[in-house]
């Protein structure tokens, strides 16, 4: 059994793509939200809770911005009951396109909130000055704190994390009676000559994790070396997360021929919930944990927006236990509130990595470009 393809995770446009796009936006926009109405009176936990809420605002109609990939959980149809605020999900890009376009519309914005702006992007936002309203969510105490910990001054709130890390396709490990790889390390050994694809950092989000989980794990002194031994190890490098799984992994629903992928710590489960019926029991897919690097996604109230009351109430409810539950199963991440289950799927294959690699905002955006460079010198050329 092979999964239909599973998730489908931002693509960054190239440097050239980039810049074509910026000179295309222009400055003009159009906000989405419908003039001349009421605005919210307060704002309460209660919204993240489930519990009845006083906020109303029948009538608004805010807009929340997030990238293709994004899917709302039904739980947003709840908000709007409770609340009368009615929300428009615009989807545009992926979450680079989104940091672009929200920089050139900076107080004239194309929605209220924006979601989905991960930590490889955050300094580029959040040195913006004026892009968001600042706003510290009343629930904020029960985030995760290093989440919390990333952004100064409250500017945007997390709302999920994710793990980008090595998936095996465990039958051919077990036809082959070869172990998996137990590190980064031991994927430079002769063992596992032609076995790895994964996607350019310039050209994808997924690849540029990886990228810095080798950084991490390296160091800035050591990881060029480490990526030279792996591309003379028969490495296979593509544009996209959707070529690199659905078209080169092994277990990708094609007919690819790698058995190890970079991909998510929840793309596990998803082989057993995209799997014809009757599904399996297991999923035919695992995770090498110790090659996980974190990603922290975050939403935040754009200025310039005319219904900021209500973009704070949406806030509150996209960090709520309602809407948090769902995100595993709509978006394939993980819950940044604390005492939020998982699915059941994602308790028994799916688990967060436990020691993830990390790379602070202040050295990805110092470095960032650099790093992509000389990858790309030590790699492609």
């Amino acid at each position: 059994m092979k999964p239909s393809p599973i998730r489908r995770p931002r693509r960054m446009a190239s440097a050239a793509v980039a810049a074509a796009l910026l000179a295309a936006c222009g400055t003009s926009s159009t906000h989405a939200g419908s003039p001349g109405v009421t605005t919210v009176a307060t704002t309460t936990s209660a919204l993240a809770t489930g519990t009845s809420s006083s906020v109303t605002a029948t009538g608004v109609t805010i807009t929340l911005l997030a990238y293709d990939a994004f899917v709302a959980p039904d739980a947003l149809k709840d908000f709007t009951a409770r609340t009368g605020i009615r929300v428009n999900v615009a989807t545009g890009g992926d979450a680079g396109t989104l940091v672009n376009k929200a920089i050139l519309t900076k107080g004239h914005p194309e929605g209220d909130v924006l979601w989905g702006l991960d930590n490889t992007l955050l300094s580029r936002a959040v040195d913006t000055a004026g892009l968001f309203v600042p706003y510290a969510p009343a629930d904020l105490g029960t985030l995760e704190p290093s989440a919390v910990a990333l952004v100064p001054g409250h500017q945007i709130t997390p709302v999920d994390t994710g793990d980008v890390c090595i998936n095996d396709d465990l039958a051919w490990f077990a036809t082959h009676h070869l172990a998996p790889p137990s590190s980064l390390d031991d994927l430079v050994k002769p063992a596992y000559k032609g076995l790895l694809v994964t996607e350019n950092p310039a050209t994808s989000s997924t690849g540029l994790a990886f990228l810095l989980a080798s950084v991490a794990h390296f160091g800035t002194q050591g990881y060029l070396s480490w990526w030279r031994q792996l591309a003379a190890n028969g490495l296979l490098v593509v544009d996209s997360w959707d070529s690199a799984y659905n078209n080169e992994f092994s277990q990708g629903g094609s007919s690819g021929k790698r058995p190890l992928v970079v991909s998510y710590a929840s793309s596990p489960p998803a082989t057993i919930i995209y799997a014809s019926d009757p599904k399996p029991t297991t999923p035919t897919i695992g995770n090498l944990y110790s090659t996980c690097f974190r990603q922290v996604e975050f939403a935040g109230i754009l200025a310039g927006s005319t219904h900021v009351a209500a973009a704070q109430a949406l806030i509150e409810f996209l960090i709520g236990a309602e809407f948090q539950a769902q995100l595993p199963l709509s978006n394939y991440v993980y819950p940044i509130r604390a005492g939020v289950g998982l699915p059941d799927l994602f308790t028994r294959f799916g688990q967060p990595a436990p020691h993830p690699f990390v790379v602070s905002p202040a050295d990805i955006a110092a470095h960032r470009d650099d790093w992509i460079a000389a990858w790309t010198n030590a790699v492609v050329h």
